[in-house]
């Protein structure tokens, strides 16, 4: 049995891709776009409650790539 056998289950599926890294201001995971409390309560959702925060994810993946500003942020135009 390999590793990835161990995250597969017969159940709406984690949307985790093992890139787990909290963006410091959205306070979501860079890797699957969760909240940290999706994250922890994802075992105890039930099938419902997977699909509504799936259905989610997409919609958020935007918030990750607002330009931060910087040197060009800075420059009056």
């Amino acid at each position: 049995m390999n590793n990835d056998e161990v995250w597969k289950r017969n159940e709406v599926e984690s949307p985790c891709v093992k890139l787990c890294s909290v963006h410091p201001v959205e306070r979501i995971c860079v890797g699957c776009l969760r909240t940290l409390e999706e994250i922890g309560a994802w075992s105890r959702m039930t099938p419902e409650a997977r699909r509504a925060v799936m259905a989610d994810l997409p919609g958020r993946a935007p918030r990750l790539h607002k330009r931060r500003g910087g040197r060009m942020g800075r420059q009056e135009g």
